[in-house]
């Protein structure tokens, strides 16, 4: 696991986007895995500036949604699939039928994880997944003491989580959906490489215990540590309690610039 510390989150912009240009550079079919929330848009907002002024293409790639919320409508704001149009693919030029999400209408939503799973493996996986780390250590929707092994599956939202998310509700909790399906811990696994963000000290105590702890299920995201290519960009807030940042700062700076991430 490599652990990139910068000073604000605007200084992560930049080389994780790097990220997605050397990918497409080297493999213009990659396949994107996308997060929602506020932790990427960032992210989001340069690669479009990069398509549109330097001609970053995203023609011939592929991007799956990492998870979705259970029932809401089809054009509802805050479905996932309209989050990720509205914020990124619906600015760049992904063909038409490249971005895929979990059905969350389904009516067999167990199912709808197994297909979801069959549409990422026709796919060829995952080749950069983005991630964002919530306070409670939760990867994707995939809450503590979520199997390590887990798959796409239907999870029910903590009141932690919903209460999180009701900023985009309006602030309205009851207006949070209860369930969402999610990519497991085990699908994210298998992605070639995982770019997980955490900006700000809230986020501090999960950081740390995630990238230094034991791999345990109470913190969903420490199993990035058995990951073979794992790259965790943090702020000097979401850093504070990390107890290797000296290790953490000479190794990337030491390292060759055409390297990257």
């Amino acid at each position: 696991m490599e652990v990139v510390i910068v000073a604000t989150p605007q200084d992560a912009t930049p080389i994780v986007a790097d990220a997605y240009t050397r990918l497409l550079a080297r493999k213009p079919d990659a396949v994107l895995g996308l997060a929602t929330g506020s932790t990427p848009l960032g992210v989001y907002r340069e690669l479009i500036r990069r398509h549109r002024e330097d001609g970053l293409s995203f023609a011939e790639a592929q991007a799956f949604n990492l998870d979705e919320y259970v029932g809401l409508p089809p054009g509802h704001p805050q479905l996932y699939r309209t989050f990720i149009e509205r914020e990124l693919t619906g600015h760049v030029d992904f063909a038409e039928d490249a971005v895929h999400g979990p059905d969350g209408l389904a009516d067999d939503l167990g199912q709808a994880g197994l297909e979801y799973e069959q549409q990422i493996a026709d796919a060829g996986g995952i080749d950069l997944q983005i991630l964002g780390i919530g306070a409670d250590g939760h990867l994707a929707f995939n809450m503590p003491m979520s199997s390590l092994t887990s798959r796409t599956r239907l999870k029910t939202l903590t009141t932690r989580t919903r209460t999180d998310n009701a900023r985009f509700f309006g602030g309205h909790v009851d207006q949070v959906p209860r369930h969402c399906l999610t990519q497991g811990l085990g699908t994210i696994m298998e992605c070639r490489h995982a770019v997980m963000l955490g900006f700000g000290r809230n986020k501090a105590q999960a950081v740390a215990e995630c990238v230094e702890g034991p791999v345990a299920a109470r913190w969903p995201a420490s199993v990035l540590q058995m990951h073979p290519h794992a790259t965790v960009v943090v702020d000097e807030d979401a850093a504070s309690q990390l107890r290797f940042t000296g290790y953490y700062v000479d190794a990337f700076a030491g390292k060759p610039g055409w390297q990257g991430i």
